[in-house]
């Protein structure tokens, strides 16, 4: 039987039925769809379920007080599970590991950026000298330049093609 025929049977809603599988932890087939699959033990137990709920009992009161348990296995009382406590060290161990592997990388960065710095204002220091010297130097040529430097303008001529073969005819 599906949800809605179970639901009709009992007279209760299809959402009550899923909530009371869910609650009371039942073991429920699925068809292709994943619509739940009811078995004969299962709605007997809803009946029983149904019954204890009319009677002001909720629904995780009624596992305990029914007399048949379609589900049996060992739970174990939270943080005691030994597979839990292994998860956990484990998660602990790598992000400490985590925290390590960052602490080195963000060290070496740090040591990388600080090289780069310590160049850079080595070359700073470079280029004001030598700016220093330039403007000293600069200096010196304006004030050499107009007065004990004497202006000559001595350009060679050149002589085109055509003067010297008049000249080597005429022999000039």
């Amino acid at each position: 039987m599906n949800t809605s025929e179970v639901a009709k049977l009992l007279g209760v809603s299809p959402s009550t039925i899923k909530r009371w599988v869910k609650q009371l932890d039942l073991p429920m087939d699925r068809n292709e769809r994943g619509h739940y699959q009811f078995s004969n033990e299962v709605i007997e137990y809803l009946k029983i379920n149904q019954e204890n709920i009319n009677n002001s009992l909720q629904p995780n009161e009624v596992a305990a007080a029914s007399e048949k348990n379609i589900r049996s296995g060992i739970i174990l009382q939270p943080g005691k599970d030994p597979n839990l406590e292994k998860l956990r060290t484990k998660i602990v161990d790598l992000e400490r590991i985590l925290d390590e592997k960052a602490d080195s990388v963000i060290s070496y960065q740090l040591l990388h950026h600080r090289r780069e710095i310590e160049d850079l204002q080595n070359l700073v220091t470079t280029l004001t000298t030598q700016v220093q010297e330039l403007t000293i130097e600069l200096q010196n040529l304006k004030q050499t330049l107009p007065n004990d430097l004497p202006l000559v303008l001595d350009h060679p001529r050149k002589m085109t093609k055509r003067k010297n073969l008049i000249s080597s005819i005429f022999g000039f």
